[in-house]
């Protein structure tokens, strides 16, 4: 199999590092990258030469490539672009782009979805949405620490006592939980909420405390995300989120629901309670924002708080986000096309899961 890297388009990040692009050559497949595709990811045309991969321009690489990985999937027109039996693996964001599932259903595009990964035990190595999470929350604590006008830690000292910093985590996710861990090594106090009653035990192992709703919804078929709930939970979840945000200096919120607007979990009423310099980090601005006034993309100051919306927490972190994506997509290939393309085996739960085209009917049957 001839494997075509391809450079992304304002992310800094690339799909496939020097180190996996050697494992792929050693495992008898070819590599080709397009030239710069790793230079904002601190990994030079040199480095993957050296890896024995070839370094070449976008058409030549479009021409020649059996197997596209990148890691953000092509706009369609692009696609549309792609010869008979050329394939392509990256994340096309199919939750948010229904129309693109559908046309490539209709052309039968042979293109995988990263973010369809199911989380099963056996798709722990290749989940990227866990992977680039755990990076955002990580990420998320700095920049409040950093937008924060004070310290994270208790500070004594001859002129006085500072207090630590209160800080709120809305979801104990993979990002939630990453979160938590960085805000406690950096001193502040730390209380989170989820409404999934089974994060408890790891909140309060990495010395948070958990703050609990009583009578929430759970479900198995979730996947690990939190499901819908209840007017009257959300009221009482409402109540409670309030009553601890305006006492916060920092809030982190993480809360999606796949496939569905990100519910909101901070009110304008809520902002407006909060102490001046307060800030928020909305990690689920791609997807509405768990707070009311978070604009995507954008960081913004509204009654004192400062507001952070940002989507690309991942790319600014692009060298270790490209070394995990690398791996996972590695992993990923590995399990669903270990011998090429000419091995996909639609019986598979992950590649049916994972492919945008006509899954043939012997793979649906199973």
């Amino acid at each position: 199999m001839l494997l075509g890297i391809l450079k992304e388009s304002g992310d800094q990040r690339v799909a496939i590092v020097p180190a996996v692009a050697k494992k792929m050559i050693k495992a008898g497949h070819a590599v080709m990258v397009e030239a710069g595709a790793g230079v904002k990811a601190s990994f030079s045309d040199e480095s993957y030469a050296e890896a024995g991969a070839q370094v070449v321009d976008r058409d030549t690489l479009k021409a020649q490539a059996n197997l596209l990985v990148a890691v953000n999937g092509l706009p369609q027109e692009e696609l549309s672009e792609l010869k008979e039996g050329q394939a392509i693996v990256a994340v096309f964001h199919t939750r948010a782009n229904p129309t693109l599932v559908e046309w490539a259903k209709s052309t039968n595009l042979r293109a995988f979805s990263l973010d369809l990964i199911p989380r099963t035990s056996i798709a722990q190595s290749m989940d990227i949405l866990s992977s680039m999470a755990s990076l955002a929350g990580y990420k998320a604590v700095l920049v409040a620490a950093d937008t924060m006008p004070g310290y994270f830690p208790m500070l004594m000292t001859a002129a006085g006592t500072i207090p630590p910093a209160k800080v709120l985590i809305l979801g104990a996710g993979v990002a939630g939980l990453q979160a938590i861990a960085t805000a406690r090594r950096l001193g502040a106090v730390v209380e989170a909420f989820d409404v999934r009653s089974a994060v408890k035990q790891e909140v309060e192992s990495l010395g948070a405390k958990f703050v609990e709703v009583e009578g929430a919804q759970e479900s198995q078929a979730a996947g690990g995300y939190a499901v819908e709930q209840t007017e009257d939970y959300k009221r009482k979840q409402g109540e409670l989120i309030q009553a601890h945000a305006i006492k916060s200096d920092v809030v982190i919120t993480t809360a999606n629901i796949p496939g569905r607007e990100a519910p909101k979990l901070i009110e304008a009423a809520t902002v407006e309670q909060m102490r001046d310099g307060s800030v928020i980090v909305d990690l689920a601005a791609g997807t509405g924002g768990n707070c009311v006034l978070t604009e995507a993309g954008q960081n913004v100051e509204k009654h004192g708080v400062h507001l952070i919306g940002k989507t690309d927490f991942p790319s600014e972190m692009a060298r270790d986000a490209s070394i995990l994506f690398g791996n996972n997509v590695w992993n990923y290939l590995q399990h669903i096309m270990p011998e090429g393309l000419e091995s996909l085996d639609f019986s598979n739960s992950i590649t049916a899961a994972t492919y945008l085209g006509q899954v043939p009917e012997v793979a649906a049957a199973e």
